[in-house]
């Protein structure tokens, strides 16, 4: 049962962990093997509130603190999957929030950037993620619509919040053949669309149904 809640305090966090790549990953057609073994090493746990222990590995988002959350586990491994990331992959993330996403992607990149515009959560992810050993996960406080030119070019990039548009700000700073992958519509609901540059050329192809914060900045929503 997909929506079942994980409050079973005899049952260790490992275990849980595991049951949810089973239950919410796996069986509903996340394939790609690099992946879910990145969602069965991260602790979730670790990037939320003490409160909400028990529901680490809920089916559902968790907030964070600063109006934000910590995405349903099935869309973060949905996203990444949809990267198709190499381990020699230099990644950039918009929307760091405590840094869970980015902990998935350090696993499964060479070095991954990522920006989050409020300092609070960003000085929060960069504790987690130097305590949990991750030192090629970089973040930086700031407005992640107008991506991070300072380490361009990226080979694939991920955004975490939903954008009005697709952000071609963050399209300029792919490499050429890279991937974006990030979440396109209104403030209430959203599709993931996959962005791939090949020259010239942009194509975008919507994925399922989300519903994410919004992407604030520049290039994005306002305020």
């Amino acid at each position: 049962m997909f929506g079942r809640l994980f409050h079973n305090h005899a049952e260790s966090l490992p275990h849980q962990r595991a049951r949810m790549v089973e239950e919410q990953l796996r069986a509903r057609g996340i394939r790609d093997e690099r992946v879910l073994a990145a969602m069965a090493k991260v602790p979730r746990e670790e990037f939320i509130s003490a409160g909400d222990i028990a529901s680490a590995y809920g089916d559902y988002p968790l907030p964070i603190g600063a109006g934000q959350t910590i995405s349903q586990p099935y869309i973060v491994a949905a996203m990444v999957e949809a990267l198709e990331l190499s381990s020699q992959d230099h990644v950039l993330e918009v929307g760091t929030g405590t840094g869970y996403q980015a902990a998935i992607l350090g696993e499964l990149a060479a070095e991954a950037w990522t920006i989050e515009r409020h300092a609070e959560l960003a000085d929060k992810a960069r504790e987690i993620l130097q305590r949990l050993g991750y030192a090629n996960v970089h973040v930086v406080t700031g407005d992640g619509t107008l991506g991070l030119p300072e380490h361009i070019p990226y080979d694939k990039i991920l955004v975490a919040a939903a954008a009005p548009r697709v952000p071609q700000t963050l399209v300029a700073q792919l490499v050429d053949g890279g991937r974006l992958v990030v979440p396109v519509g209104s403030r209430a609901e959203q599709q993931v669309f996959v962005v791939r540059k090949m020259g010239e050329q942009i194509t975008e192809s919507p994925r399922e149904a989300c519903r994410f914060v919004p992407l604030v900045g520049e290039q994005g929503w306002e305020p």
